[in-house]
């Protein structure tokens, strides 16, 4: 079935693909995404099969139903202390690409380069998606069940949804978040098995770095909306992945 699906032109079967989900995500009644964000999921999802076909695309609609599955943990309890995200965490368009953007150019870097390159786009790829479920199920468990939250820059207390805020809940299910999603891309065959390492710990250093941003240039900046942080947070973690693979190799003689 797979090498039916490979022999059609994966531009126009991602064209086909994304319409039929477009529709069924429009009909059904909880949203995920707004109307505004189903076009530009669309848009996403073409461009990612057509660039790195099923793969690439499994890996991205598991980040986006985990990380929708995850916002509404707790959705109740978050929404009444006001920390829930907006839209009752249905995504628009800001949304889709603060966190896809990254993986996103990753992806149609595939179009114009060559091994030894490709490798490395599809660490890219993988690990910037690994990082956004890493921020996401760690911001989210956090808020709904941190016993203890603290600010990463001072290590005092503060109150959950606090930008910056870490909690050991929280930071431990962002850490089996991107193992999750990691594995996953090793499953499909987009990364090695030491790929799988690497995206985790470029997931936790991206994440933890996201706080500080949150913690310090969030709220002094006007421009670095949350989008903004998301969009830094995948590009730190892609660029880390790719560091730790090129030091791997240089270390290694590979």
């Amino acid at each position: 079935m797979l090498s039916t699906i490979s022999a059609v032109n994966p531009w126009l079967l991602g064209v086909g693909l994304n319409t039929v989900l477009l529709a069924m995500a429009w009909a059904i009644p909880k949203k995920l995404l707004t109307p505004a964000g189903l076009i530009h999921a669309w848009i996403l999802g073409i461009l990612i099969w057509g660039t790195l076909g099923w793969r690439g695309y499994f890996v991205v609609m598991f980040y986006f139903l985990v990380g929708s599955a995850v916002t509404r943990i707790g959705m109740a309890q978050k929404e009444a202390a006001g920390i829930a995200e907006k839209r009752s965490g249905a995504r628009g368009p800001e949304n889709v690409w603060g966190s896809a953007l990254t993986g996103t150019l990753c992806a149609l870097g595939m179009l114009w380069v060559e091994e030894p390159y490709r490798s490395l786009l599809l660490l890219g790829y993988v690990a910037s998606f690994s990082t956004k479920l890493s921020d996401t199920t760690a911001s989210e468990v956090g808020k709904a069940y941190g016993k203890r939250t603290l600010l990463i820059t001072t290590l005092q207390p503060v109150e959950p949804g606090t930008e910056g805020a870490i909690s050991v809940e929280g930071t431990l299910a962002g850490v089996v978040a991107s193992a999750a999603i990691a594995f996953i891309s090793w499953g499909v065959d987009l990364i090695s098995l030491i790929g799988v390492v690497f995206c985790v710990v470029a997931a936790f250093i991206a994440t933890n770095l996201e706080s500080v941003i949150g913690a310090t240039l969030q709220s002094q900046v006007d421009w670095m909306t949350n989008e903004i942080v998301n969009f830094i947070n995948t590009l730190i973690g892609a660029i880390a992945a790719v560091l730790l693979l090129l030091t791997w190799q240089w270390l290694t003689g590979l």
